[in-house]
């Protein structure tokens, strides 16, 4: 392949040119109710080419090898018409690197009827939990990706990409009153990561069942304390999404706001963006540029010090580059995307962080959310009451909202037991490419003067 790609670049007339070529194949099994909804396996074979010219960027993309002299060349045609200004890009060293995958079960020599059984026993556990469960959703999902990478920079790199996920969703009713429960997992090291699920099956089950009885939370401000999961979710979503720098370059308003030196929340505050962190449901390597991933310190002790960038954003700016330019699949160009975000851990046990709360919340997982430029609102799963120091009551309805920078400042205490969100379906989504895989995470945190929607 490597001689195959050298050859396509020798043809460009353009002042820069990469290729990236994407071999998939992933297999499937969902139930819905007791019924299996779908179950196949599908392979893609495509790649991309990128070139860039006077500022302007051309795009082919293609399914048919033997097209790529073609394609590069239609590429730096379409560079050449646009490009009409000047090339920010920075300069790179070039590399040649092949990465491949560990994987303890190989996922590709498991039957598919073995797949199935095992989805159709967890969805059993979940159905026959209690009467109040209505239906279920059991969704499996396996995908191998072979990449590889090449640029006129002189830059070669081969990547295998594993990723196994499961979702088990439950839903109960009581009369008009129907409440979610489900839970999730996976991994990028093989089919083992989602065996022996029958807990998490059940517990999806008696969440929901459980949920049925709580009563919805009372809105108002409440000292708030989130999980790990929805911790990560809130960094991700509400600040890490402003920390892509591409979004920062081109809004005015948000260069005045995120300016470099700033303080953002107390010392002891410190969020990072790591795409070179082991193990990591977003770690790579290297970016779709072919810059190396590393350790990136958004904010360090409560100061903005870093943002993420690709090779462009990066020479626009004249900031480091940091490994962010990232794409889902061959059919988009790559733009600039987190990896695995997180809130470093502090010193903090969670028992000493309820333990002066006379009334707060305590808000676990997430079912989503929306942000909106500095404002977000995100629903958890479900929450507790914290009541004189103790968790307490189970309760619904729990949402946050607010404005991220003021939520940052109002983090006064930071837990120590640093944790990551399960692998499952989905990912995160930016310019209509979703899903890609990133890593959430970070500790317990507590959040004074949170607003809590719910019942009034």
């Amino acid at each position: 392949m490597r001689d195959r790609l050298t050859e396509a670049l020798k043809v460009h007339n353009v002042e820069y040119v990469d290729i990236r070529i994407e071999d998939k194949t992933n297999t499937w099994v969902n139930f819905r109710g007791p019924d299996l909804d779908t179950i196949g396996s599908a392979r893609t074979l495509g790649g991309i080419v990128r070139a860039l010219y006077k500022g302007g960027w051309g795009y082919a993309t293609f399914n048919d090898l033997n097209d790529l002299p073609k394609r590069v060349q239609d590429a730096c045609e379409t560079a050449r018409l646009v490009g009409t200004g000047t090339t920010y890009f920075a300069p790179l060293e070039p590399v040649v690197d092949i990465s491949t995958a560990r994987m303890i079960k190989d996922f590709r020599q498991v039957p598919l009827a073995e797949k199935k059984a095992l989805m159709e026993a967890y969805n059993r556990i979940i159905l026959g939990h209690h009467k109040s469960i209505q239906t279920s959703n059991v969704r499996y999902a396996d995908s191998f990706k072979q990449v590889w990478y090449a640029n006129s920079d002189g830059t070669y790199i081969e990547e295998e990409i594993p990723d196994t996920n499961v979702m088990l969703v439950a839903v109960a009713r009581d009369g008009d009153v129907v409440q979610t429960g489900f839970d999730w997992g996976g991994g990028i090291d093989g089919f083992q990561s989602i065996e022996n699920f029958h807990e998490q099956a059940r517990h999806a089950a008696q969440n929901a069942v459980e949920l049925l009885a709580a009563p919805p939370v009372t809105g108002g401000k409440y000292t708030v304390v989130t999980d790990q999961i929805l911790t990560g979710v809130f960094t991700h979503e509400a600040f890490g999404h402003l920390s892509e720098s591409d979004f920062v370059y081109e809004n005015p308003s948000m260069q005045e706001i995120m300016q470099l030196g700033k303080r953002f929340g107390v010392d002891g505050l410190n969020i990072v963006d790591d795409g070179s962190l082991s193990g990591g449901l977003g770690t790579h390597r290297y970016d779709y540029e072919g810059t190396p991933t590393r350790k990136n310190y958004l904010i360090k002790d409560g100061i903005l010090v870093g943002r993420l960038h690709s090779r462009e954003t990066a020479a626009k700016m004249g900031e480091p580059l940091t490994g962010n330019a990232r794409a889902v699949h061959f059919q988009h160009p790559p733009i600039v995307r987190m990896t695995n975000t997180y809130i470093e851990p502090g010193t903090v046990a969670f028992e000493d962080m309820i333990k002066d709360i006379d009334l707060g919340v305590y808000a676990v997982r997430s079912i989503g959310g929306q942000t909106a430029m500095e404002m977000f609102t995100f629903s958890a799963s479900y929450g507790y009451m914290i009541r004189k120091g103790q968790v307490a009551e189970l309760v619904r309805d729990v949402v946050l909202t607010g404005n991220v920078f003021d939520t940052l400042m109002n983090i006064d205490q930071i837990g120590n037991d640093l944790g990551w969100e399960p692998n499952g379906p989905g990912g995160c989504g930016k310019g209509d490419q979703h899903p890609l895989r990133v890593g959430l995470g970070g500790p317990h945190i507590r959040i004074q003067n949170c607003v809590v929607g719910g019942q009034q």
